[in-house]
């Protein structure tokens, strides 16, 4: 039985949380990642509670719930994409509302966190997200190859040095290295069409996927944005102007090795064993979170995901190369993607989502909800949520507010965090009676 089985109980849970750095009390979660016994030197911080500014039956908790310092993440999860929050925000709800083997859902699963953590943590998985990009990136990692399989099918990837890709990328790419980039991407297309594609193709297309663009040498480009967003050409052409770049050769073959080094470097064989268990089991869809037919009634332990906000994130032109390399239509799946250019717009948007959330979910299951402040704090999307859900036929458990330092990732939601040095992540949590 999970460790929190009622709305109450999640209110005193969450209510009688003591955080520090180092150490975290509340019902005896996570007592396996106090890594300090010394502990009274770290200043103990206590759940502040207030209400909900549109409803003051509906508690608001803020405090620390989870750190990067307090449990490291995998190495698993180090894949680049916009808009994706830590792992430990899914790891807190999973820990404490499910059980091994129940079933967590994300229905924009994005980059995979919340499946990829929930996999790690026993449980069975299911994914949804309108972009095909996201499975390209997340199933490969429910099923990983050896070191040894990666490193001896990229050394028989037969690379033409003849060859060009099919649209200008000269601004990102030097001669080489796109014949390389070209020579990969033919041969992951063959692959795949005559049926010949196993994971190890799989899990090569996804590491290559993720290294197409950086802002180090660790990527198969010249210096440009950090690789959660592709600029355009246009604008990479101004970049390499501004700092007097050209690009220089990348060895895509080791870059690929050395990336799948560093992703399987922390998993042992517990943590393979449950990759691999939930992922015999894994769903992957490929819908629109609102008609998700395909999901039986009443099936779902948990949902932890994170929407697309207002329209302030453009995901049609931040994975157009992406795309290109994967032989997939980006202005068709933009047009797909939820990108509300107002509140009310998007809540009656994602009251569609709710709806059909509450008809997947289990009675005792819970949604965990993760919205932000957009508009430099002037839109708190929790404040439209709350009656969305509660439309629905769900329970509002709470609002949480989890404090964290500082990370630039936040700036894109318009968030002015460097002035209070803080990243805001707020959850609204649901549970069905």
């Amino acid at each position: 039985m999970p460790l929190i089985n009622s709305a109450t109980e999640f209110r005193e849970y969450i209510t009688d949380f003591i955080f520090s750095e180092y150490w975290s009390r509340s019902c005896g979660i996570d007592q396996e990642l106090i890594i300090s016994e010394d502990v009274a030197g770290n200043e103990a911080r206590s759940t502040a509670v207030s209400s909900s500014a549109i409803n003051p039956e509906i508690p608001v908790y803020t405090n620390e719930f989870w750190t990067s310092k307090q449990r490291a993440a995998s190495r698993l999860h180090e894949i680049s994409y916009r808009a994706c929050f830590k792992p430990q925000l899914p790891g807190f709800f999973i820990k404490i509302l499910t059980d091994e083997g129940d079933l967590v859902y994300d229905p924009f699963t994005g980059r995979g966190t919340t499946i990829i953590e929930a996999a790690l943590l026993g449980r069975n998985v299911l994914s949804n997200d309108i972009s095909p990009l996201s499975r390209i990136i997340c199933e490969p990692r429910m099923n990983p190859p050896s070191v040894a399989e990666i490193t001896e099918r990229m050394n028989s990837v037969p690379y033409d040095y003849n060859l060009s890709p099919d649209i200008d990328l000269s601004m990102f790419y030097d001669e080489r290295t796109a014949s390389e980039i070209m020579s990969l991407k033919n041969y992951l297309d063959e692959r795949k069409n005559s049926g010949d594609e196993d994971h190890t193709d799989r899990w090569i297309r996804m590491v290559a996927t993720n290294r197409l663009t950086g802002h180090s040498p660790g990527f198969f480009s010249v210096y440009t944005l950090p690789p959660n967003q592709a600029v355009l050409p246009e604008r990479q052409i101004k970049i390499n102007d501004k700092r007097g770049q050209s690009p220089e050769y990348r060895d895509t073959r080791e870059l690929v090795k050395k990336k799948s080094r560093s992703l399987l470097k922390d998993i042992g064989d517990k943590a393979l064993v449950n990759l691999r268990s939930a992922g015999e089991n894994a769903v992957f869809l490929n819908e629109d979170a609102a008609e998700t037919s395909h999901i039986d009634d009443e099936s779902i332990s948990l949902t932890v995901t994170s929407p697309p906000f207002l329209d302030i994130v453009n995901y049609r032109d931040d994975n157009w190369l992406r795309c290109w390399f994967n032989s997939l239509d980006a202005q068709s799946i933009g047009k797909k993607i939820t990108m509300a250019r107002t509140a009310s717009e998007w809540s009656s948007r994602m009251q569609d989502v709710f709806h059909e959330l509450f008809r997947i979910t289990k009675p005792g299951g819970w949604v965990a909800f993760e919205v932000g402040e957009v508009r430099k704090g002037k839109i708190r999307l929790d404040d439209y949520i709350v009656p969305v859900g509660i439309n629905a036929g769900f329970e509002c458990a709470g609002v949480l507010i989890n404090e964290q330092n500082f990370t630039k990732t936040s700036n894109i939601w318009g968030v002015s965090n460097k002035k209070r040095g803080t990243n805001t992540n707020r959850i609204v949590v649901f549970r069905k009676s």
